[in-house]
């Protein structure tokens, strides 16, 4: 983990104080809607791993990230003006 990823996940980790993040703590976190973040799902659009919860064919199933894997991908994204 580099030093950036690793400030990233301590934020988080201070912040939440939990190992994972629901869809709307993603979505605040990358700033989107709800309704943004699930059409990237949809999409199959760049988004940190994540894992479904239950019944894995339901339409609103529940997805966890991992704050390893956020810190990761926020790391790696570049913002643009």
């Amino acid at each position: 983990m580099n030093n950036q990823t690793q400030l990233i996940y301590n934020d988080l980790r201070t912040r939440y104080k939990k190992a994972t993040l629901s869809k709307a703590e993603i979505a605040y976190e990358i700033g989107v809607s709800i309704a943004t973040l699930d059409r990237y799902i949809k999409n199959g659009y760049g988004l940190p791993n994540y894992k479904k919860i239950g019944n894995s064919k339901a339409k609103n199933g529940r997805l966890i990230f991992n704050i390893i894997d956020v810190a990761e991908f926020l790391s790696q994204t570049i913002k643009v003006a």
